[in-house]
């Protein structure tokens, strides 16, 4: 690879990848797999800059592909931990982190769709029309979520709620996209 390119990536990593690990982080409340994942999306993206470098926003590729792996060892840990659990051990857990703050706590107890829907928009500063052209929804599906998420945020903040029981997001998750 040329000197130039390298240049213009090292250049791309050291502007956007503090944002991408906070984002994936907002996403999975979990530093370590977002670091990871993060990682992992500029190595994917350093194998291939030639290409990536021409898209329209190579960050979105990268942020894209940096929440699809962190979601992916989420779930390959979330298999992990059922198979531990069904055998008759538990897995063990870290103490939380003291250091989490408030909003990331909340965050975490919104649905998948909502946090990420939330993330991408205060945290990415992404756009109703960029969110809902990277999640593929339509835009009123995007603010639907947005208003949804701020409003369970706030009462979760406040700590006047509960988040939806699983069974409730997922019917309103299908009602409303």
């Amino acid at each position: 690879m040329k000197d130039r390119d390298t240049a213009a990536f090292d250049d791309f990593y050291r502007a956007t990848a503090p944002r991408v690990i906070h984002l994936v982080y907002a996403v999975t409340g979990d530093l370590t797999l977002a670091q990871d994942a993060t990682q992992e999306a500029f190595a994917k993206a350093w194998s291939d800059w030639a290409r990536v470098s021409t898209h329209d926003d190579p960050l979105a590729w990268v942020r894209t592909v940096a929440r699809r792996i962190a979601i992916s060892q989420w779930r390959r840990g979330q298999a992990r931990d059922r198979a531990y659990t069904r055998h008759g051990s538990v897995a063990a857990q870290a103490p939380p982190d003291e250091s989490r703050v408030a909003v990331v706590a909340a965050l975490r107890q919104l649905s998948p769709v909502l946090r990420e829907t939330v993330a991408l928009h205060y945290l990415a500063d992404r756009s109703i029309a960029q969110i809902a052209a990277e999640l593929d929804v339509p835009p009123g599906t995007v603010k639907a979520r947005l208003h949804r998420g701020r409003a369970q945020l706030a009462d979760l903040l406040r700590g006047t709620t509960q988040p939806d029981h699983p069974a409730t997001l997922a019917r309103k998750e299908n009602r409303h996209g």
